[in-house]
């Protein structure tokens, strides 16, 4: 086994061409260098430098020995930041893209992760459309997608799973109801869609059977806020993503409608470009979403269950 410091000794007198100038540079005594660098020589029973009085010369195993040096050197350098990032306290920006239906969960959230971390300055990017984390310097992007990029670029790290579910006020289901199938196509209704037009629900129960609803709905937006106060102010049915209607049925201004089918489960999860070098701002913003996301998940589901009251309302 070498000393790394006769390696970095040695490659800063090729570096700096001489020793003279390597001591300087290194603020170390000239002797000390050229008596650990003749050791070197000696270990390795090769000459490494032609020495003279007045020049050095650099041998052809000597360049070669030089250039793996220089490598084994960047690699230390690289190991010993690591730590030192681990070891610093997350600041700085992160950048993060996410769909509209997660806004409700991220004000929940969000006010104690900035408390925890004063020193990140966070900012968001609203969009429903797919972000280019490397183009758009996008540090984390939160999706909900049925499967998972094919990039192998991309790292995923899993949240839990999440679905949407039909959704009206309880006086739309008074006025309207009792909903079925059979008539839903009838009712108004408010779908998550850019252009006006007819739209169709895939809708699936816990047992795993599929049912199309095709319907023309009266209003047709890509913001889950506007559907959800549309659906609370009684306008039609909506199918919303559980974690906004579970406020709507806790507070019990939404109720379920065809309590027990949703959309198909979605995949909840952030992608990210590498988890190497990765800034302690960035980890500690993915893992908290990692802490806090799953627990969000969970009462949603427990919020979306069927009540006797809710299964009165949509018979």
């Amino acid at each position: 086994m070498q000393d790394l410091n006769d390696l970095a000794l040695f490659a800063a007198v090729v570096k700096h061409k001489g020793f003279t100038a390597a001591a300087n540079a290194l603020d170390v005594p000239k002797s000390k260098i050229s008596k650990r660098v003749a050791q070197l020589e000696e270990r390795l029973g090769v000459r490494l430098l032609e020495r003279s009085t007045r020049k050095l010369r650099v041998t052809d195993i000597g360049q070669t020995f030089y250039e793996r040096c220089e490598t084994i050197l960047a690699g230390v350098d690289e190991a010993e930041a690591v730590i030192a990032a681990a070891k610093s306290e997350p600041a700085g920006p992160v950048r993060l893209a996410m769909p509209p239906g997660f806004a409700p969960i991220l004000a929940n959230i969000l006010p104690t992760f900035l408390k925890r971390y004063p020193d990140i300055r966070l900012a968001i990017l609203m969009t429903n459309r797919p972000v280019d984390l490397i183009e758009e310097r996008v540090d984390v992007a939160l999706r909900v997608r049925a499967s998972y990029d094919g990039d192998q670029s991309i790292v995923v790290r899993k949240f839990g799973d999440t679905r949407q579910l039909l959704a009206a006020s309880p006086a739309f289901i008074a006025r309207h109801g009792p909903i079925t199938f059979e008539n839903l196509a009838q009712m108004p209704t408010i779908a998550m869609q850019e252009n006006p037009g007819r739209a169709v629900w895939t809708l699936v129960d816990d047992a795993g059977a599929f049912r199309d609803v095709a319907h023309n709905p009266v209003l047709s937006c890509i913001d889950f806020g506007i559907l959800e106060r549309a659906a609370i102010e009684g306008i039609g049915v909506g199918l919303l993503p559980d974690t906004i209607a579970e406020r709507g049925f806790r507070t019990g201004v939404l109720a379920p409608v065809l309590a027990g089918w949703g959309s198909p489960q979605s995949s909840m999860h952030a992608a990210f470009t590498s988890r190497h070098g990765m800034l302690p701002a960035v980890r500690a913003l993915i893992d908290f979403l990692a802490e806090t996301l799953p627990h969000t998940v969970q009462l949603c589901k427990e919020a979306v269950s069927p009540t006797p009251a809710s299964l009165d309302w949509t018979i």
